[in-house]
């Protein structure tokens, strides 16, 4: 026997003894029982002498078989969904139910204004059930779950799917995403290592305002810039800001040599809209052209000498259009993130802008793009910054991302002789895979690709340390004029 999860801190440390003690005469006393009784009595009583769910395994994991079938009853699910504070604060208000079919079982619960209980909710208004063949559950709850098989949205093109209210799935996806991960066995992913720095310290990044002319309007755009030595502009992901580079601006083995300038697309973060166009009586949606246009005037307005671009997602996208339309303008770029094209459907995004919908739910479907192994907390802030910011921003944003951007038939004509195009992609990342990457580097003759393991959408918010050990060799290549 051993345990397998005790919540976000750990095994209890009030009385171990006693509860170990306690699972044991448990565990002795249910010997004659069928495996899920086993495991509801021994939930119970870790319960009652903890008072939080200490999950414990009665069988060892195989390799075909990586978690204890006996763990998914609607008992242990209502008992982790009440006991997660997470769970809890998704699902609020909720009344109705979700239901997880494994195929061979079924875990169920019922939902009063967002209280979990074991049950079955029937097939009645406010019920959400997840289905999904026994093999994609297999990938879906391994501690760490493989590729894909990491979220429920890329999981859809395995075999999972769901039933039930559309609006009611993006307002409480959430709580389902949440639930999920309970009934993953396993002990949770490490922590992002403790801040080192004493209390007063100042970070080295300083912010400050440009005006830009573009599209014939004054803009007041807002950057932060850190370090000296080759000029790098760093572009965020659709519906972010800025802040996602903030370990970038720190690390002082980039900062010794690249001034790291991060900023705000306008309507974004610390940069507002322009005053002038009545841009509330219209619906948001970011082209090409504008986009290409901020960092150019940036660059000029900041007369840097040739800068290199990096972006991530819709910055990766535009890191490769720069490449093919404004080659003139930029050493090098990097694309992190990036494809030719990126498949999807703008106008399916029902929840990505909606009066019904919260920030949350995009937030948390943003989570589902970073990898499991990437530390929780600055999984959590990436997706903070998402729930914080304007609410038609990240729609908008996708427009450029999902429709208005190809590259399939200008990508051969990048000259890298003139502009270095270098390729970055994480392995987690669902949307613009590492096999697009792959696909964008074999059409950029002269490109350097690199696959990132271990990481996902947001290689430089979500794991920076990770992202460090591959960006650096590429930062390297830049700094040496012939190889960049």
């Amino acid at each position: 026997m051993r345990a397998l999860w005790a919540g976000q801190d750990g095994l209890v440390t009030l009385g171990p003894f006693l509860v170990w003690l306690a699972v044991l005469a448990a565990a002795v006393s249910a010997v004659a029982a069928p495996r899920p009784t086993i495991a509801r009595r021994l939930l119970v009583v870790a319960v009652a002498v903890t008072g939080r769910p200490v999950w414990v395994g009665t069988c060892e994991p195989q390799p075909q078989q990586p978690y204890c079938l006996g763990m998914r009853t609607s008992d242990d699910l209502a008992a982790a969904c009440r006991a997660d504070g997470e769970f809890c604060l998704a699902a609020r208000h909720w009344t109705g139910g979700l239901r997880f079919d494994f195929g061979d079982s079924v875990a169920a619960i019922t939902l009063d204004e967002g209280e979990a209980r074991a049950g079955d909710p029937g097939d009645g208004s406010g019920v959400i059930t997840v289905t999904a063949p026994s093999e994609v559950w297999d990938r879906m709850l391994q501690p760490v779950p493989p590729r894909f098989a990491n979220d429920i949205a890329p999981a859809r093109a395995l075999g999972l799917q769901w039933t039930g209210d559309e609006l009611l799935y993006w307002q409480y996806a959430p709580a389902i995403q949440r639930a999920v991960e309970l009934l993953r066995l396993g002990p949770a992913p490490a922590g992002a290592p403790e801040p080192s720095l004493p209390a007063g310290t100042i970070d080295a990044a300083v912010g400050r305002y440009v005006h830009l002319d573009l599209g014939g309007h004054d803009h007041r755009v807002y950057f932060e810039e850190a370090g000296s030595g080759v000029p790098l502009l760093c572009q965020h992901t659709a519906g972010s800001h800025g802040a996602q580079w903030r370990h970038l601006l720190e690390n002082s083995a980039i900062t010794d040599r690249f001034r790291v300038i991060a900023y705000d697309l306008p309507f974004h973060g610390k940069s507002l809209p322009p005053v002038g166009p009545q841009w509330w009586a219209e619906q948001y949606k970011l082209d090409g052209s504008f986009l290409r246009s901020v960092p150019v005037a940036l660059a000029e307005a900041l007369d840097l000498d040739r800068p290199v671009f990096m972006g991530c997602s819709v910055g990766g996208l535009l890191a490769l259009d720069l490449a093919a339309r404004h080659p003139e303008e930029f050493r090098a770029v990097i694309s992190v993130e990036g494809a030719l094209k990126v498949d999807g459907e703008w106008d399916s995004l029902l929840g990505f802008w909606h009066p019904q919908v919260s920030n949350e739910s995009k937030a948390r479907m943003m989570e589902g793009l970073t990898a499991p192994t990437s530390p929780v907390e600055y999984r959590k802030e990436t997706t903070q910054i998402y729930a914080s910011g304007w609410p038609p921003a990240f729609l908008g944003d996708l427009w450029y991302y999902l429709v208005d951007y190809d590259l399939r038939e200008l990508a051969a004509t990048i000259d890298t002789g003139q502009v270095g195009v270098h390729i970055m992609t994480g392995h987690y990342d669902w949307s613009a895979t590492v096999e697009k990457g792959q696909e964008a580097h074999e059409a950029i003759a002269g490109s350097t690709f690199t696959a990132m393991d271990g990481i996902g959408h947001f290689p430089m918010s979500e794991n920076p340390e990770i992202f460090f050990q591959y960006l650096l060799p590429v930062l390297d290549k830049i700094a040496t004029p012939e190889t960049a």
